[in-house]
């Protein structure tokens, strides 16, 4: 099972007490999976379709605790794929489906005339209260929702078929700041969330607790793979230049040995060339140790630096550069 597959079966097992949250969640489910078919002027059918059965099971809960109807339940096999079952939810009565399309705000009639028309944005009087509008992104989360695997990436998403109700939807959703964004993909237009942190900050505010925790235990072990990684590539970039600077001391000691001898050179400049050459692989700090006096590390670099020169004056005077 997938995690946005157990994110939302987390969901579907949160109790909802408050009868504007159910109103609230319901509408949201309806608009994200819903078909509503318009017959005249005033015939209605309401049809909603989800492949996840825990999905059904609440929208069938929600219907029947909020208006005692028992919406008529589908199930078909899909072939394609081996995909799963498909879920149908049928309220064919036009009465009731009007009714409860018409108490969500979904459905409205014109001021002049009887024709029904359909509400393309959250209704406002759905997420009045702070409560109703987290049960709002719950419902719309189970319905059009998805949520990436967050071992790979960090994206959540909601899918609507309108841009008025996407626009509407990403506006509720940095009611609470979390910075969504909005896209228009395939005829489609999507809401979504890239950053772990606002992802994890929905999850607690529709209240998937324990995807939550999941998806921050997922973000902690990244992130602390991550710093090794840094830690490790810095280590094996300062190793690295290291290596490069001391291969390189040498082979400038070794050319002024082999052209007009170490004795020439000042006592200091001597001293630190024969060390070089016997401990090819200290680190600077340990070559001044072995001085006496010990001196610093910026000593020993200035002294290097100073053979350096020497060597790159002994190649000009020979035509080497």
């Amino acid at each position: 099972m997938s995690f946005s597959a157990r994110t939302k079966n987390e969901l579907c097992h949160i109790k909802v007490r408050r009868s504007c949250c159910k109103y609230a969640e319901l509408a949201a489910l309806i608009y994200a999976c819903g078909t509503i078919h318009l017959a005249g002027k005033s015939q209605v059918n309401l049809r909603i379709k989800t492949e996840n059965a825990s999905i059904a099971r609440r929208i069938f809960r929600l219907i029947k605790d909020l208006y005692n109807v028992q919406a008529r339940v589908v199930v078909r096999k899909n072939q394609r794929l081996r995909k799963n079952n498909s879920y149908f939810l049928i309220l064919s009565n036009e009465q009731e489906a009007k009714k409860i399309l018409e108490d969500l705000g979904i459905l409205y009639r014109e001021s002049k005339g009887q024709n029904i028309m359909i509400y393309q944005k959250i209704n406002p009087k759905l997420i009045k209260k702070r409560c109703c509008k987290k049960a709002y992104l719950r419902g719309a989360f189970l319905g059009g929702g998805s949520v990436s695997d967050p071992e790979k990436t960090y994206h959540l998403e909601f899918v609507s078929h309108t841009e008025d109700y996407a626009k509407s939807l990403c506006d509720l959703v940095n009611e609470f700041d979390l910075h969504a964004k909005m896209i228009e993909r395939k005829n489609n237009f999507v809401v979504y969330l890239k950053e772990g942190e606002n992802i994890v900050n929905l999850f607690s505010i529709i209240g998937a607790h324990t995807a939550l925790l999941n998806l921050e235990n997922i973000r902690i072990f990244k992130d602390m793979r991550n710093n090794i990684n840094r830690i490790v590539n810095c280590e094996t970039a300062n190793l690295s230049k290291t290596i490069n600077a001391a291969v390189r001391q040498i082979e400038n000691i070794e050319y002024i040995r082999d052209n007009i001898g170490l004795a020439k050179l000042p006592p200091p400049l001597r001293e630190i060339a024969e060390l070089r050459l016997v401990h090819s692989d200290a680190s600077l700090r340990e070559l001044g140790q072995m001085l006496n006096p010990p001196i610093g590390k910026s000593g020993v670099n200035h002294r290097l630096r100073k053979l350096d020169k020497i060597a790159e004056e002994l190649r000009l005077k020979k035509g080497e550069i």
